[in-house]
């Protein structure tokens, strides 16, 4: 019978709630930023109406309600106080509130052009630029919502509005006051589109940027967990062919006919050497995809962890050269872990692949972080697998499965809040560095 493999697993609920709980958390974001917006370009319009007002009726002539028009600007003012303060909470913004704070502003100029003229304000065309910003902001029917109450709004004021002793003099060019305003009103409305939608796509894109990344990460994750599923699969067949060649290779050590050569018995014990060593390898795979974790954890620290996994690489790996030095200082408790074991080892093999005469592994404090740096006399890395570090299948070993070694040494180190760094030598060669936390190791290694 054929070995089974494990399937590629179909997207799990918890996959698409974390999903979904990243869509939300980056339009959150993005909601705080554009309230942000909202509320400085309201302290714009409390400013210019303040202004408008004591022009038109002080310097001009107008006849205004002034002290009624002030306490609309009063209300606003207090509406963007309490906004304020509701955005430094901390709390996520959601789509209705960005919909009922445009809602608010739409109120506001409608009152204020109410007192003053109703559609025979030149500033009526204000309006187009809450829809604009309702067209930008908001989703779905927010935003024939506000298209439609901003019409109704100006329909409205066709009928009922007070009077405004504004001359309708459209021949005067620029002479006429109406053609003044209307100047204004354009100038303003071309100002604000261009500063607060520019500010605010920018969010948008923020936002856009963010939810790709997750999703790059989820898809990374959800490629890692596949991996991890057909590497357990392929390690648990493994097993028991390797149980009894250990078996076999024990059996012929103990066999008479077989003790009087030499050469066959040194034979016998390296082969029983190596497949020992595949047999570490397969429990390793093992550990790695979870299971039997806790038998994998010891406590030590860091200078006996980084001693001890430099000699057993030295003695497992035919080497012609090997450097080794630790410079980490004053020595840390820490639980090793035979995935961090097996992370360092990946970077290693694929140092000696690369230069297969010398390799040097060296350990050292850099603030909190323990830094593991290996570095060869290779090749070193082309421009593109620079610019591309850590992204799956990328190789200079052109065989199939390639290039998964940086990749999961990326991802076991940013699971611990670390970070692999790679870059080619002046001198030739390549260096790859390992940060991890010392703090994030310890916490690690108590969860497990």
């Amino acid at each position: 019978m054929s070995p089974t493999h494990p399937e590629t697993p179909p997207p799990t609920s918890a996959t698409l709630l974390a999903a979904r709980t990243t869509a939300r958390s980056a339009d959150a974001t993005a909601g705080v930023k554009n309230l942000q917006q909202l509320i400085q370009l309201r302290w714009t319009a409390v400013i210019g109406q303040v202004l408008t007002i004591e022009m038109a009726h002080y310097s001009l002539g107008l006849v205004l309600p002034v002290r009624e028009m002030l306490l609309v600007v009063a209300c606003l003012a207090l509406f963007n106080v309490v906004s304020l303060l509701r955005l430094r909470m901390g709390r996520p913004v959601r789509n209705v509130e960005l919909f009922l704070a445009l809602l608010i502003d739409v109120a506001v100029l409608t009152v204020q052009l109410y007192l003053s003229g109703g559609t025979s304000n030149p500033f009526v065309f204000l309006y187009l630029l809450q829809i604009t910003l309702g067209a930008v902001l908001l989703r779905g029917a927010y935003i024939w919502t506000i298209v439609a109450i901003t019409v109704a709004c100006f329909a409205a004021l066709a009928e009922y509005h007070l009077p405004l002793a504004l001359p309708q003099d459209l021949d005067q060019g620029l002479s006429s006051l109406y053609m003044l305003g209307l100047l204004v009103c354009f100038v303003l409305n071309a100002t604000l589109v261009m500063v607060f939608i520019t500010r605010i796509h920018r969010n948008l894109r923020e936002r856009d940027a963010r939810l790709a990344a997750a999703r790059r990460r989820r898809v990374e994750e959800e490629h890692i967990v596949r991996m991890g599923l057909l590497a357990s699969g392929a390690a648990h067949e493994l097993g028991t062919p390797l149980s009894t060649l250990a078996v076999i290779l024990g059996d012929w050590q103990h066999d008479k006919r077989l003790l009087g050569d030499t050469a066959l018995r040194e034979e016998i014990a390296e082969m029983q050497t190596q497949v020992q060593r595949c047999k570490s390898i397969v429990s390793g795979i093992l550990l790695s995809a979870g299971e039997t974790r806790g038998e994998a954890s010891t406590q030590t620290t860091v200078c006996t962890f980084v001693d001890a996994l430099a000699q057993e690489w030295r003695d497992t790996r035919s080497m012609p050269r090997f450097d080794y030095e630790n410079h980490f200082g004053a020595d840390t408790p820490m639980v090793s872990d035979t995935t961090l074991k097996q992370m360092v080892f990946n970077v290693l093999d694929n140092a000696r692949d690369a230069s297969p005469a010398w390799v040097r592994l060296s350990a050292a404090r850099q603030d909190d972080s323990l830094r593991i740096t290996v570095t060869d006399a290779g090749p070193g890395f082309s421009a593109d697998m620079l610019s591309r570090l850590g992204t799956p299948y990328q190789s200079t070993k052109n065989r199939p499965g390639g290039g998964l070694g940086l990749y999961l040494v990326l991802n076991v180190a940013r699971t611990l809040g670390g970070g692999v760094t790679a870059r080619n030598r002046a001198e030739g060669g390549a260096e790859v560095t390992i940060d991890l936390p010392l703090a994030a190791i310890a916490l690690r290694t108590q969860v497990t």
